[in-house]
């Protein structure tokens, strides 16, 4: 296959487009750091995630006018966050903001996966995708929950301070996939309420989407080769 026509490939999957965004944000948040100009440049790449995530609901049954009326206050928000990175108002609704349009984009990309009884390229992307944006999803909630009850998440490391947007994305991602491996731990009722419901996501995705997926590929390929 030629070079140039790898962008063609790439974009014709939403799903892969949008799962290669966000496992390219996992790379790149730690070199944007906790400083004014880092949360900014993470605020801009989080925005082009979320057109990304968009363009993946276009392609799945949920209505993208439900998409882009969430995104709408999330720009908003992203904009008033560079302005006043300390307003905890500011935090707390954009975390809230965030939480519910990669909440819906895991409906619609859920109802894509269930639509039919075959298996595509992009569907598989999709399966990697959705469980990406849950963990994104459950860390802007625990993110809000942070500011709500403060202290909700303590670490080995400086137990006293809020834990960053990095720390709470990589304790969303070690429940989800059940590993148990974070270092970041709940220690207030809500927050361990909160965690506790992201495990049941987790394990019922596995039981559910992974489970079917694998299962309609192993029909294909026996209906193949009958």
């Amino acid at each position: 296959m030629a070079v140039s026509s790898w962008p063609r490939l790439v974009w014709a999957h939403p799903s892969g487009v949008l799962l290669a965004g966000q496992l390219l944000g996992v790379l790149l948040y730690p070199f944007m750091g906790d400083s004014a100009t880092g949360r900014s440049l993470l605020s801009l790449f989080a925005l082009v995630v979320l057109v990304l995530a968009v363009r993946a609901v276009r392609a799945t049954p949920a209505w993208t006018w439900v998409a882009v009326l969430i995104l709408v206050p999330v720009f908003l928000l992203t904009l008033a966050e560079a302005l006043l990175p300390e307003s905890e108002d500011i935090l707390l609704w954009s975390s809230v903001f965030r939480a519910a349009f990669y909440f819906y984009t895991t409906y619609g990309l859920l109802r894509y996966m269930f639509q039919d009884r075959r298996v595509t390229t992009d569907e598989l992307f999709a399966t990697g995708a959705t469980f990406t944006v849950v963990a994104w999803a459950f860390a802007y909630v625990f993110l809000a929950a942070q500011v709500v009850w403060p202290g909700s998440f303590i670490a080995a490391i400086d137990p006293s301070a809020d834990r960053t947007w990095m720390e709470l994305l990589f304790l969303s991602f070690s429940n989800l996939t059940s590993v148990g491996l974070s270092d970041v731990v709940p220690v207030l009722p809500h927050a361990r309420s909160l965690v506790m419901i992201e495990q049941v996501a987790g394990l019922m995705y596995v039981a559910l989407v992974i489970s079917r997926i694998v299962g309609l590929t192993l029909t294909r390929e026996r209906d193949a080769r009958s």
